[in-house]
């Protein structure tokens, strides 16, 4: 186990020293992707969700999920955010719609915010889904990734 930062000598978990690091600028962009209904897709669509716009919901749940990661991811540090940003893409597919959710959260220090991204996406598609889940049962949250990330002692990352 000693290959992995969250563990002390004696094999126990830590939540990892960052005392000694720089602040630098962060980003980290993750996405969701959501597949969906035409029904529901069209219920969108028309304004026909009766607890109403599952997007905005979804966004607002997202932006409260990325302050608050530090309290539902064990070692993750708390962190300030400086911003954070949703867009959301409807794509046909062949049994409906996918739902493309993308989160981008910044902020300046000592560690990165892969993971408050990661959890903003992953909020905004559970409450999309309790949003729409009156219309549409088959729903299926699908891969949650990081697209990419910014800033920090490992560098930028890509996700081809």
């Amino acid at each position: 186990m000693s290959n992995f930062s969250h563990w002390n000598e004696e094999g126990r978990p830590k939540m990892v020293d960052v005392s000694q690091k720089e602040i630098t600028s962060r980003t980290a962009i993750a996405q969701s992707t959501i597949a969906l209904s035409n029904e529901l897709f069209d219920a969108i669509e028309n304004k026909l969700i009766k607890k109403g716009d599952p997007l905005q919901i979804a966004q607002i749940a997202g932006i409260m999920a990325a302050k608050k990661t530090a309290d539902i991811i064990p070692m993750c540090h708390p962190i300030m955010l400086q911003g954070s940003n949703f867009t959301f893409h409807f794509q046909k597919s062949d049994k409906g719609y996918d739902l493309i959710i993308r989160a981008t959260v910044i902020c300046n220090e000592k560690t990165g915010v892969e993971m408050e991204a990661l959890t903003a996406v992953s909020v905004a598609a559970l409450t999309f889904y309790d949003m729409c889940k009156a219309v549409d049962k088959t729903m299926v949250i699908k891969e949650t990734f990081l697209v990419q990330k910014t800033g920090g002692k490992s560098g930028d990352f890509f996700h081809e």
